[in-house]
């Protein structure tokens, strides 16, 4: 199986600290976000990685390289411009072939065991489904989600103002997907992932996961802060 870790986005709220250095490669915990994707993805048995990059690409690829440091290989899709999400997954699908793939946001932190949903690859086949979602709890950032969760599929409710606050849990940005959920999207094209998600939350195409550990969607210097001290604090007391 492979693996996409998104790295393109220019992290507008991250400034000033994205002028001069891309979002995933921003430490917390004494290493950059994107190598603690890259760490959990070979523990998981998962070394074939394509990473997409847009702003400063060029400080990732010097920093990741050929990934063999982490025992893995990684490959590179460099957008220029960056596409959006589901843009740059359809521009590098030739990187990840014809089987299902995870794709993970290189600037979220989560301890969710990647072999969890590496193991939906046959369930989703079997199921023609063409995507399977890790949803987490809702940060106060985002109280009021973005999708129901019933038995295993994920669902969205019809009237937004009928919506009750926590009844919707938040897309992770970790996910599975089958290649032809990305193959109408012409390549190079700015496409957003969300609509394409409804698309087929919608028919029914979709199953999910809701997962209750560490996850933090580290989208402003604050987050990261808080983040780098809670891993710090975790690392000190793990060594007393």
């Amino acid at each position: 199986m492979r693996a996409m870790i998104l790295a393109a986005g220019r992290g507008e709220r991250m400034r000033p600290l994205t002028d001069h250095t891309p979002k995933p490669l921003l430490q917390a915990g004494g290493k950059p976000l994107i190598v603690w994707h890259i760490e959990r993805l070979v523990q998981a048995g998962i070394t074939d990685l394509i990473v997409n990059h847009a702003h400063l690409g060029e400080k990732i690829e010097r920093e990741l390289g050929s990934g063999i440091q982490f025992g893995a290989h990684i490959r590179y899709s460099a957008e220029g411009s960056a596409l959006e999400t589901a843009g740059g997954i359809a521009f590098a699908l030739d990187l990840l072939g014809d089987e299902p793939f995870i794709v993970i946001n290189g600037d979220v932190y989560c301890d969710y065991n990647i072999a969890q949903v590496s193991a939906k690859s046959d369930q989703l086949k079997n199921k023609q489904d063409n995507a399977h979602l890790v949803l987490v709890n809702n940060p106060s950032h985002h109280p009021n989600g973005d999708f129901l969760l019933s038995e295993g599929r994920v669902l969205q409710t019809e009237n937004q103002r009928q919506m009750t606050i926590g009844s919707q849990l938040t897309f992770s940005g970790i996910g599975l997907y089958q290649p032809t959920l990305f193959a109408h999207i012409l390549r190079g094209s700015k496409t957003p992932l969300a609509p394409l998600l409804r698309e087929h939350i919608a028919l029914g195409k979709v199953s999910g996961e809701h997962y209750q550990g560490i996850w933090v969607d580290v989208g402003t210097p604050e987050r990261l802060d808080q983040l780098d001290k809670n891993l710090r604090a975790t690392q000190n007391a793990i060594h007393v």
